[in-house]
């Protein structure tokens, strides 16, 4: 029977082994001592409560998360509110407003006396247009029609889902994603978040699914080499000091990060290139001694973004408050002591006064996490530097958020990755 070896334990090598279990045989090998890379759930003991290791925010667009989901027996394990609601909080001017877009694709919630972004004028929709027009060289900040729109809504959406400044971001990623959700209408941009956590919706019934279909998955097994015949295959692997030989049918996906799929191809692939500037995300995540319930919009909900200050966006789970700020490299040189008061200061504005419990003056027992390579940064260069799935070696393919999707480094963008590049060996159709 086929066998085939998937390199790394994240979303992507996770997807390639759930698309390939029970059509070959399948063995992922994971360098950790657990899967699921940088989406994934665990015990912090400090805090002593359960926290993943940073925020994601999914929409109804993502076929590829829902598909996977499916495929795992997870479908049920997100939450959000059913519906295109977003709240927002802008802290320089105190102002708390919820974005309520149209089920339809068209803008209605754009129009005078709609759930719109306060303050912008209808004319705004252009920087919309001119996304969609982008080529291959343009940035979002070239994109953007001054106003509220941009600034309240459209700058913070960018430098979410792009995880990089407007001023260098590639406005064809940007557009892709609205593509594939804003401009789908608000059917298409329901919110959704994992109920319990990450790996609990994305990890564990995975590696419970592929262990069911007579897969393996091996913790602790870091693939250090890969050999390579002259007739332009992969013939072996070396995990520590094991060899493992591969047969005549076997196959490689290489789903690691793209500092170690370059160290690991690159000796055989002439001209092989992978993305090689990163940029941070900050999470920070305070544990109240009680459970944590919120009013309004921001209860129905559970998160709210932030615009004004260093926090973007704010998720209430159970007695956790957990902040995310993205495109973080600006903040480098900023003492973690400094940013957990400033971020406590701007969470007691935006979420205190719709809790049901006071928050205290002080910040709570908190765990700052700086995930310094959190992402490729999505610049038109960077974008560049992409590989495809597929590779010159004819058993060899390549998943991972840095891989060629159209899509920045999302969940989404990882799963599609490991399907297509089971697609690439012609495993899947």
């Amino acid at each position: 029977m086929t066998h085939i070896h998937i390199i790394g334990g994240g979303l992507a090598g996770l997807s390639a082994a759930v698309e390939l279990t029970g059509r070959a045989r399948v063995t992922v090998y994971e360098a950790g001592p657990a899967c699921g890379g940088r989406a994934r759930s665990y015990l912090d003991k400090a805090l002593g409560a359960r926290i993943d290791n940073g925020n994601h925010l999914l929409l109804s667009a993502n076929e590829g998360v829902f598909r996977y989901l499916g495929l795992i027996g997870a479908h049920d394990s997100l939450v959000g509110p059913g519906a295109p609601v977003f709240p927002w909080f802008d802290l320089s001017a105190n102002l708390a407003w919820t974005l309520r877009l149209s089920k339809g694709k068209a803008p209605f919630w754009a129009l005078p006396g709609g759930a719109r972004v306060p303050g912008m004028k209808f004319s705004e929709l252009r920087s919309l247009f001119n996304l969609l027009r982008a080529n291959d060289e343009t940035r979002v900040s070239d994109c953007l029609v001054p106003g509220m729109l941009s600034e309240r809504l459209l700058e913070p959406f960018a430098v979410s889902a792009l995880n990089t400044s407007c001023e260098e971001g590639s406005a064809k990623l940007l557009a892709n994603v609205v593509r594939q959700s804003l401009a789908l209408g608000g059917k298409a941009c329901c919110p959704w978040y994992p109920r319990e956590g990450l790996s609990e919706s994305f990890v564990d019934p995975a590696v419970a699914h592929i262990r069911t279909m007579r897969g393996e998955v091996r913790n602790g097994a870091r693939v250090s080499a890969l050999e390579v015949g002259p007739v332009g295959r992969v013939t072996g692997l070396r995990v520590g000091d094991e060899r493992i030989a591969l047969g005549p049918e076997d196959a490689v996906i290489l789903a690691v990060p793209a500092p170690v799929a370059q160290s690991l191809a690159a000796p055989h692939i002439v001209g092989f290139t992978a993305p090689d500037q990163f940029e941070s995300i900050v999470n920070v995540h305070f544990c109240l001694p009680q459970t944590l319930q919120a009013r309004g919009v921001v209860g129905d909900t559970g998160f709210v973004g932030v615009v004004g200050g260093i926090t973007e966006w704010v998720f209430i789970k159970d007695r956790i408050l957990s902040v995310t700020v993205s495109a973080a490299n600006r903040y480098n040189e900023i003492s973690n002591d400094y940013l957990i008061e400033t971020i406590w200061r701007e969470v007691c504005q935006v979420v205190g006064p719709v809790l049901t419990a006071a928050l205290p003056e002080q910040a709570p027992p908190v765990r700052l996490v700086r995930e310094k390579r959190a992402t490729f940064a999505a610049t038109p260069e960077q974008d560049r530097l992409r590989p495809e799935a597929a590779t010159p070696l004819s058993n060899l393919a390549l998943a991972g958020d840095w891989v060629q999707t159209g899509l920045p480094s999302t969940i989404e963008g990882a799963i599609r990755s490991g399907v297509q590049a089971t697609r690439a060996l012609g495993l899947v159709v």
